[in-house]
């Protein structure tokens, strides 16, 4: 038998395999971790213990009854119900974990926005005891209230097109101003444009990162993760300094599905993260949404996978609040403002024949001047002025393709 059977046939069952808080109950911390206790140190040294799953390390905890009974237990009982090795590291931390400990009190010490949360804190997010594998410790940087709003993960292709960033933006611009906190992982692509549409409509934004919180990554989203750390959250499970490892991001998936009430994708390729998030969103009991696209694009097949599967399909951000407003309480859409006085009005390009040559599909400059049947200098100045009120992209291929507004 192993030591995790072992555990766990000497305590009550943990339930499940998504243990809710009353399947797995933690004793509430008795001290808000901080610098001033050192309650987050005992906490990180259990999470960091090796040769014990998660389920043994919560069976442990339910045994004693709280984190300080744990390790102010006999070294014979720990070694009884844990081995002599987990005992050991329990007992007597090594060299690297305490200089670990001290680098974490003093990247709490940098800032009153950084905080160290333990499982059971008042602060812990509660969506997280909805995982099997609730992280023990949270590195937090930002506002905390946010993790106590209800939240929406904004996912997608990190090789995005430029209608699925303009979509992205759009949806998190609305579902954020209706009262939603906008959810995603600080990636390239559908995840940036998700957060810079909840920054540029003054709503909040929690970004969940696969790296340590005290690396920025992707650096080209550096100033994009210096805003969220000013007027959002940033949080992340890992240890400090930890890379951008490929392993590290299903793991971060995981966290994204569950501090959300539901789960949109953007832009998705059947292999991608974001279906992973999708359906673990799924299984945690959360909404998932996908936006349909063109069924010629990659990074649509995903979401009609997932639609396929039982997702539900969206066209504007209003299906999501509509659908999420029961649970949520979400304010209504906002009106759209008034286009800006440098774009055509919306007549104007829905009457133009080179606007309606382009169709929705992705198109080539033979192909658009087949339909128009206008000379190629009036077509070029017309795609000219389009793609300069960017209502027009060009893709790698040199294909011409239409961008819409969001609704």
């Amino acid at each position: 038998m192993t030591q995790d059977a072992t555990l766990l046939s000497q305590t009550t069952s943990l339930a499940s395999a998504h243990p809710l808080p009353a399947a797995h109950p933690v004793p509430a911390a008795e001290a808000t971790c901080g610098a001033a206790s050192p309650e987050w140190m005992l906490w990180w040294r259990l999470g960091r213990l090796r040769g014990l799953r998660m389920a043994g390390k919560l069976a442990l905890l339910k045994h004693f009854g709280s984190i300080q009974a744990l390790f102010g237990a006999a070294p014979a009982s720990l070694a009884g119900l844990a081995g002599e090795s987990a005992a050991g590291q329990l007992l007597l931390p090594d060299e690297a974990c305490q200089h670990q400990l001290a680098s974490m009190q003093a990247w709490l010490d940098q800032s009153p926005r950084h905080h160290l949360l333990c499982l059971g804190d008042p602060d812990y997010p509660q969506g997280l005891l909805d995982l099997a594998d609730p992280p023990l410790l949270l590195f937090a940087s930002g506002d905390l209230s946010l993790l106590h709003r209800p939240g929406l993960a904004v996912v997608g292709s990190r090789s995005a097109t430029p209608q699925g960033i303009e979509n992205a933006r759009a949806f998190a611009r609305a579902a954020g101003q209706a009262g939603l906190t906008i959810v995603s992982g600080l990636a390239l692509g559908i995840d940036a444009a998700a957060h810079a549409g909840a920054l540029q409509a003054g709503a909040a934004t929690l970004a969940l990162i696969g790296t340590g919180i005290d690396r920025l990554y992707p650096a080209a989203n550096r100033d994009l993760a210096l805003q969220i750390r000013e007027h959002g959250l940033i949080l992340s499970e890992l240890p400090l300094g930890a890379a951008a490892l490929q392993h590290h991001f299903p793991r971060r998936n995981r966290l994204i599905a569950a501090l959300s009430r539901g789960v949109l994708v953007v832009e998705a390729a059947r292999q991608s993260g974001s279906l992973i998030t999708a359906r673990l969103a799924a299984d945690l009991g959360r909404e998932v949404f996908a936006i349909p696209g063109s069924i010629h694009s990659p990074v649509s097949k995903g979401c009609h996978l997932l639609i396929r599967q039982g997702a539900k399909l969206v066209e504007c951000a209003q299906d999501i609040t509509e659908e999420l407003a029961p649970v949520l309480a979400v304010r209504p859409i906002p009106e759209a403002p008034a286009r800006a006085a440098t774009q055509a009005p919306a007549h104007e390009i829905r009457d133009d024949p080179v606007w309606q040559a382009l169709g929705h599909e992705p198109s080539s400059l033979a192909q658009i001047l087949a339909r128009c049947q206008l000379p190629m200098a009036a077509v070029q100045e017309r795609l000219l002025r389009l793609e300069l009120d960017r209502r027009l992209s060009r893709l790698d291929d040199g294909r011409l393709l239409r961008i819409v507004e969001a609704s």
